[in-house]
């Protein structure tokens, strides 16, 4: 299937590794002039093997989404290099484990900040150019915990709910001005957080990070995690024109494990 994607520019937020790296990586295959940020060292690296692998255009820049100045820098810096921004990839890292109370007001005004603020800067930030060129997607990657709660992760089964309700507002606002929203909402797909996260659960239940993953894999009824390979390719669909009567959706990336639904 032809994606419609080439000589499309996308802005990749938290693309230094793991699902944002996926996205990155994906749209550049399909032929995407890719811009992506990311408070990490391990940036620069991330684009240089982006550009190894496909020989694409790669916009590296490094910046603090909870920063406003670093959001508006970003998005400048896109516009500067590549004209125009078609598509936005919104990402953050996850907050961090814990039940209610091990945790305190200051920790949920961080998790707010990261995973809801920084997407409410960056749409503020990208969206008028959007809507100047008559055209665009939006893409939030959230979590399955949008459909039922995790274990001992209150502050990414709050917040997340936030950015869920976000991206179907701004769908029904944008939609007319031909601009599509959606979310992409990954249950087990393993990557450096999925790591921390088994190993959290091996800690507290006096078990290994192996045995915990099976536990999960267990769940899915495809028997198995997610690949980042897998969640690129369907993000990028999902940002495509070949998605393009696809608007407000909250599509779930888990192999049939959301047994819940709002």
């Amino acid at each position: 299937m032809d994606l419609q994607l080439k000589d499309k520019v996308a802005l990749v937020v938290a693309a230094s590794r793991g699902l944002g790296k996926a996205a990155a990586m994906a749209l550049a295959e399909e032929g995407v002039k890719v811009a992506i940020c990311a408070r990490s060292e391990e940036l620069e690296q991330s684009a240089h093997e982006i550009r190894e692998r496909t020989g694409g255009e790669v916009l590296a820049v490094r910046a603090d989404v909870t920063v406003t100045g670093d959001v508006s820098r970003v998005v400048a810096e896109t516009i500067e290099s590549f004209g125009r921004i078609d598509i936005l990839i919104l990402n953050s890292g996850g907050p961090p484990p814990g039940g209610f109370f091990d945790l305190n007001p200051a920790d949920w005004q961080a998790a707010i900040d990261l995973t809801i603020m920084s997407a409410v800067n960056m749409c503020y930030a990208v969206v008028p150019h959007m809507v100047e060129n008559g055209s665009g997607s939006i893409v939030a990657n959230q979590s399955y915990s949008v459909k039922q709660p995790i274990d001992n992760l209150i502050l990414s089964n709050s917040i997340r709910m936030a950015v869920i309700g976000l991206m179907k507002s701004l769908a029904n606002e944008l939609g007319p001005k031909g601009i599509r929203v959606n979310s992409i909402n990954p249950a087990w797909t393993w990557t450096g957080r999925v790591e921390q996260l088994m190993s959290d659960r091996a800690m507290r239940n006096d078990t290994t990070v192996e045995d915990e993953a099976a536990k999960v894999s267990k769940a899915v009824p495809l028997g198995r995690m997610g690949t980042v390979e897998e969640y690129g390719k369907t993000i990028a669909w999902l940002a495509s024109p070949a998605a393009s009567f696809i608007n407000g959706h909250a599509l779930m990336f888990d192999g049939g494990a959301t047994n819940t639904a709002l």
